[in-house]
């Protein structure tokens, strides 16, 4: 299975959440990709998904989802937040999709946002797919 999770690089709460995901995931079983550089702007142009640095993508199988079902998807893949995955998807998409897009909006303003992507330490480095590191 190929599970690639696209993000804002630049965004304060999108790494905080990246390095959750990393810290939760044992497996390696998510890789990663700023939207923002090389291989994440071609996964999109693949998928034919048009950039949207206010969501995080997942790209699963070929299978593209943003916003509140990409979150509900990845945790469903996590170990300590499967449950929450899971009852996220229960909740109407027009409901969940309100309540991200609201933080998605004022991310910045809350969390703060960096001048330039992050690069990973060494030994996450595998976990990322930019060719430009």
């Amino acid at each position: 299975m190929t599970a690639i999770i696209l993000f804002d690089g630049v965004c304060d709460l999108c790494n905080a959440t990246v390095n959750l995901i990393i810290d939760q995931d044992h497996v390696g079983y998510f890789k990663f990709a700023t939207q923002q550089r090389g291989v994440g702007q071609a996964l999109l142009a693949q998928h034919k998904v048009a950039p949207n640095l206010d969501s995080i993508i997942l790209i699963l199988d070929g299978q593209v989802y943003q916003e509140s079902t990409a979150a509900a998807q990845i945790a469903k893949h996590l170990p300590q937040w499967a449950w929450a995955g899971r009852l996220l998807l229960f909740c109407p998409v027009w409901l969940r999709d309100r309540l991200y897009r609201l933080i998605a909006r004022n991310r910045y303003r809350w969390f703060g946002q960096q001048e330039t992507c992050r690069l990973p330490s060494p030994a996450l480095r595998s976990r990322f797919l930019e060719d430009d590191m």
